[in-house]
């Protein structure tokens, strides 16, 4: 233009310099061009802005380049740095995994390992998956995409996967690939010298082109997935090589040694029953003759099957490094002496060991003998509770106080019952006549009186009560402050169990704040620990512990009172807490999963939304809720928890 002042060539230089400093996007780069030709600039100008801006794209592109090469490079030295210190082998292929996802920019990463037990493929690890049909997937050798792959052992991609003839597709992949909604999928092999043991996937949800560059990326993280694989099998390989190793080692012992030292135990022990010493100082005894660390675990404890091995044997038996000998009379159970640090123990020291479990047994069935009457102490005590609401608070604390417990504190109401040959019988046949009923009945009342036995000697080391109740047992137990109810029942229905060397079942009540001060609420807690009990029996659950938390929704039902927030609030909290913090719709989209049968691919029709959009949610419900809420007991679980949810809210609107 006549009269127009050409701008300095440098100029065009600095504009492009400010547009890479700042890492502008490529349209920008166009914008300083149509400015000068707006205000008619000359061609030299123009010319010298047209360089420049293809220099800088080139520039631009190089930077691109050497980001993403370094971001690499970065994901590849934290892989190798994992395998350097690997401990757990899920772990590690987790982050593989969720590294090439990042990396290649793709919404799904996955990995399958061959089974060649089962002679098939299954899904190892996934990253970016919502659809539990596609994570619970097994193929066969040979079928679809990665079937070519591990044929070939080479990389295959596939940008429209249904659409691609190249490789069999099976009604059971096409199901899974169709309920993730994936469309392009790449595949590489994962390989241990010449054999091709699973293939790592990078997949998307829309068609789309992988460059040769992300292909070689995903089949290094394939060559680390490789590496980690094998490394943790040859571990393991190890580990067990050392400990068959560790067993070998034997010692040997000279024989009049031997017989000297069990001459020595024959004479402490008699010293100690006949002084009426205790079980700590019968194993203190052996312990010194025997050179080891001997200790006595009680029934409730120990419930390893070698304990009941030497009972059945009557003998004492090897356990790894150690002898165990069962400590037993009249078919019950007390407990174990254990001889630590002894791999080959000799034969009179081995019977060594036994006669001081006979011993041992001995003081004990003393000592129960004087612990009787405190039992039944113990037992008025908690009837008193039950049958006597009106009861002075007074009395019944300065009662407890003699038997060294606090009423004063939570505790913990259990209903146990063992299960019979005679009850089975009784449910089983509707009950038998003559002398096969009266057998029957005589086992049953053994069996209630062990159990009301084992659970008196477990209130009062637990400072508790224990009452013969209903056809079973009552207990009355201080509630721990680590240890919850539900969590109280399981391991009082595994010690009484033990002790009793049958089935015992045991329902328990939420904790009563303080017995003494509400003697009422202790019966009310029965009935719902006997609620808990029944249940327990009619799920086919004998032999367990648990409280009315522990059914779910049933639990709703078994509980004193029906506290729906609560289990609303333990099923799907976190969902609906988070909607409410961040005005989400999870809580909807998880309602549109379940009604459209569980599929992404439907659901988004459901919610006018991308299938992306679903996944992500559902990915945060995931995240939100743990990895089972879509399994089949979760999702029934949570579908209730939501109709609650929704019921709550419209009854509250």
């Amino acid at each position: 233009m006549p009269g127009s002042q050409p701008r300095p060539v440098g100029a065009a230089e600095a504009l492009y310099l400010e547009l890479l400093s700042r890492g502008a996007p490529v349209e920008e780069y166009e914008q300083p061009l149509q400015r000068a030709r707006a205000d008619g600039a000359g061609p030299e100008e123009l010319a010298a802005l047209e360089s420049g801006k293809l220099l800088a794209l080139r520039v631009r592109t190089e930077l691109e380049g050497r980001r993403r090469r370094e971001a690499e490079l970065s994901a590849l030295f934290e892989t190798a740095h994992d395998l350097a210190g690997l401990r757990d082998l899920d772990a590690v292929l987790q982050a593989i995994v969720q590294r090439a996802r990042s990396l290649l920019g793709t919404e799904c990463a996955y990995m399958t390992l061959n089974d060649p037990e089962a002679g098939d493929t299954y899904m190892r690890v996934t990253d970016g998956s919502v659809s539990a049909r596609f994570q619970q997937l097994r193929l066969g050798m040979g079928e679809g995409l990665g079937g070519l792959v591990a044929q070939t052992a080479r990389p295959y991609v596939t940008d429209s996967y249904f659409d691609d003839p190249r490789f069999e597709h099976t009604r059971t992949i096409d199901s899974g690939v169709r309920d993730e909604g994936l469309v392009a999928i790449l595949g590489v092999p994962l390989m241990t010298g010449s054999s091709v043991i699973g293939v790592l996937f990078a997949a998307d949800r829309r068609a789309r082109v992988f460059e040769r560059q992300q292909i070689a990326l995903l089949a290094s993280f394939a060559a680390h997935a490789a590496v980690a694989i094998d490394s943790a099998n040859l571990l393991s390989e190890t580990r067990s090589a050392l400990a068959e190793l560790e067993t070998a080692h034997g010692i040997i012992r000279d024989r009049s040694a031997v017989i000297e030292r069990a001459s020595e135990v024959h004479d402490r022990l008699t010293e100690l029953v006949l002084r009426g010493g205790g079980v700590r100082d019968v194993a203190d005894a052996v312990a010194e003759v025997l050179s080891g660390a001997v200790e006595f675990t009680e029934a409730g404890t120990s419930t390893d099957p070698v304990v009941e091995r030497s009972r059945a044997a009557g003998r004492a038996v090897r356990h790894g490094d150690d002898w165990v000998a069962a400590v037993s009379a009249g078919g019950e159970l007390f407990g174990a002496l254990v001889l630590h640090g002894h791999p080959e123990l000799d034969p009179v020291d081995q019977r060594t060991l036994e006669r001081a479990a006979m011993v041992t047994s001995l003081l004990l069935i003393a000592r129960r003998s004087a612990g009787e009457a405190e039992q039944r102490v113990r037992g008025e005590l908690l009837d008193d509770l039950l049958d006597a609401p009106d009861r002075d608070p007074s009395l019944l604390r300065e009662r407890a106080a003699r038997l060294t417990a606090d009423l004063d504190a939570p505790h913990v109401v259990l209903a146990a019952r063992v299960e019979s040959d005679g009850e089975t019988n009784g449910r089983t046949n509707g009950g038998t006549a003559g002398g096969a009923g009266g057998g029957a009945a005589a086992r049953q009342t053994a069996d209630r009186q062990r159990l009301w036995s084992a659970a008196s000697h477990l209130a009062a080391t637990r400072h508790g009560l224990a009452a013969a109740r209903d056809g079973g047992t009552v207990l009355l137990l201080p509630a721990g402050p680590e240890e919850s109810a539900a969590e109280t029942a399981r391991q009082t229905a595994k010690q009484l169990g033990t002790a009793v060397r049958g089935t015992v079942t045991v329902g328990a009540s939420a904790p009563v704040p303080a017995p003494v001060a509400h003697p009422g609420a202790v019966a009310t807690a029965y009935a719902e620990a006997r609620r808990c009990l029944e249940a327990l029996l009619l799920l086919g659950r004998a032999g367990q512990g648990a409280t009315a938390e522990d059914f779910g929704f049933l639990g709703l039902l078994l509980a004193d009172s029906w506290d729906v927030a609560s289990f609303v609030r333990r099923t799907i909290g976190p969902v609906t807490d988070y909607d409410a913090r961040r005005g989400t719709e999870l809580v909807r989209t998880m309602e549109a999963y379940f009604a459209c049968g569980m599929s992404p691919a439907r659901t988004k029709d459901e919610l006018h939304v991308h299938v992306n959009t679903v996944a992500q949610r559902l990915e945060r419900v995931g995240r939100l809720l743990g990895a089972g809420w879509h399994s089949p007991s979760g999702a029934l679980e949570v579908q209730l928890a939501l109709r609650l949810h929704r019921l709550a809210g419209a009854i509250d609107g």
